[in-house]
């Protein structure tokens, strides 16, 4: 990897998932690109009696002394934020959070996606937003709302990475990448839906004015700048703030025909297109049309994805078992190829708990025995996903008239090597692996864009391909194998 240079520019990107936040500074160089994590917090919902809450204040904070530990280590040319999609919180007339933003997991959401899919119908509301059917899209999340005091008060809607930049500079916006996972974007103009806000009895003001990654959001508030150490006009640069988005914006993708996963605690699986696909036949297979980087269009469809076995650990953990991930891999690796298969996007895996026990519960619904052993359930996942891979990609690439030529696998579960190579197995595509810091890395770049260090996204991507370590797989497996396995499921490929 090429020497960076002490005159290269260094951003901090603000990356917060679903179970952790960190800060990462990233210095950008005409042939270097390099990370250095200086600050990581946990991310713990809460449980209220009210329904799991995200404490919002808490990611603040952390967000806060990430800022400090990067600016000791010297100047910060910008700061952008990114996070997980889809969650918001109120604002009153005076600007101030309405209580502690709901989690997308909470179980108000299922009835009220159910009220309004009977008002509008699902075709309806697909041809206007098209987005994949998911009970906690903020469509439904608003329409829980609605019948609470702190509805009564609220003025502005602001999605979580909107609200963070909003503490940090006082400035409202709406960036449009995490906008469109609102379910009130028209998916053809990208702009608010004033039809479909109205339609759903919302106040249109809620919704402030959209911005575009690379835009400046403002700078930081006094109280913020004393607090981190950075000067006051430090920018806060708009970056894309669905992190899924900044991912995709890092893909080293330097060919045409290439798929995209993107695995984390979620697997996001498909294309990047220049318009969206409203078909019946989209809307039925469950694809989404969220916005991309420059007018792109991602198709995709969520999976649940290392979530899975996230919180199988998390079970062994609290029963007293190994949980160690290097371990569990060597068993799942010596295990029966095909014991057991799960569809990872069944329902009864979404809320947390004790996931073996629901897997077990899974299995014994379609005739398999429960596996033996934790090596024999994380064959079971890990399988389970490359399958739901293979499934969404062919879908994808068939529903948008695609052929496709290689998958990019980015983000954490790019570091799986068991997970890397039984994509490539089951897809039949070679897969290359990598980034991990995907979204670290497109947030970073776009800061960099913002200030003329690149170009758009052939030149973001190339610069990621050409710095970055990434490990290539082809398929290797026995490929009549994972036809059958996929039948089992009654997959459509």
């Amino acid at each position: 990897m090429p020497t960076t240079s002490p005159h290269d520019p260094v951003f901090a990107a603000v990356d917060l998932g679903a179970t952790s936040g960190r800060v990462i500074t990233g210095r950008v160089g005409t042939e270097t690109l390099v990370l250095n994590e200086v600050h990581r917090f946990a991310n713990t919902p809460v449980e209220l009696a009210d329904g799991l809450r995200w404490d919002v204040l808490a990611l603040h904070q952390g967000m806060l002394e990430g800022l400090r530990s990067a600016a000791r280590l010297g100047p910060i040319a910008s700061v952008g934020i990114d996070t997980w999609a889809v969650d918001y919180g109120l604002l009153d007339s005076d600007g101030s959070l309405l209580g502690l933003p709901f989690h997308y997991r909470d179980r108000r959401n299922a009835p009220a996606a159910q009220e309004v899919l009977g008002r509008f119908g699902a075709e309806e509301l697909y041809g206007a937003n098209g987005l994949q059917h998911l009970p906690f899209n903020t469509v439904f999340q608003l329409a829980a709302h609605r019948s609470t005091a702190q509805w009564t008060a609220a003025r502005t809607a602001l999605l979580i990475p909107d609200l963070l930049v909003y503490w940090l500079t006082g400035s409202v916006g709406a960036e449009e990448t995490n906008a469109s996972t609102t379910g009130l974007l028209d998916a053809r103009t990208g702009r608010w839906s004033d039809s479909l806000i109205g339609r759903l009895g919302l106040d249109r003001s809620l919704f402030p004015v959209l911005r575009r990654p690379g835009e400046l959001a403002g700078t930081l508030l006094p109280h913020v700048a004393s607090y981190t150490g950075l000067p006051s006009n430090t920018p806060v640069t708009v970056v894309a703030s669905h992190d899924t988005a900044s991912a995709v914006a890092a893909v080293p993708a330097t060919e045409p025909g290439f798929a995209y996963v993107s695995c984390g605690t979620w697997s996001l699986a498909g294309l990047e297109l220049d318009a969206p696909v409203l078909t019946e036949e989209s809307r039925t297979a469950n694809f989404t049309n969220e916005r991309g980087v420059d007018g792109t269009v991602r198709y995709l469809r969520n999976i649940m994805g290392m979530w899975l076995l996230e919180e199988c650990r998390r079970t062994w953990e609290r029963d007293g078992v190994a949980t160690d991930l290097a371990g569990l891999l060597a068993d799942a690796a010596r295990s029966r190829p095909f014991a057991a298969v799960i569809d990872p996007d069944d329902p009864v895996f979404l809320a947390p708990g004790d996931m073996p026990a629901r897997i077990d519960a899974a299995l014994a619904r379609t005739g398999q025995a429960a596996p033996a052993g934790p090596g024999a359930y994380v064959r079971c996942v890990l399988e389970s996903l490359a399958l739901a891979h293979r499934r969404t990609l062919r879908e994808a690439a068939a529903l948008a008239g695609r052929d496709l030529t290689r998958v990019h696998l980015v983000g954490g579960g790019s570091r799986n090597e068991l997970l890397c190579q039984w994509t490539a197995d089951a897809t039949g595509l070679p897969v290359t692996a990598g980034p991990a810091e995907a979204t670290a890395l497109g947030n970073v770049l776009l800061q960099a864009r913002a200030r003329g260090l690149v170009g758009g996204l052939p030149d973001m991507r190339g610069l990621v391909a050409r710095t970055q370590g990434l490990r290539h797989y082809t398929p290797q497996g026995d490929a009549v194998a994972w036809d059958r396995a996929a039948g089992r499921l009654a997959v459509r490929v």
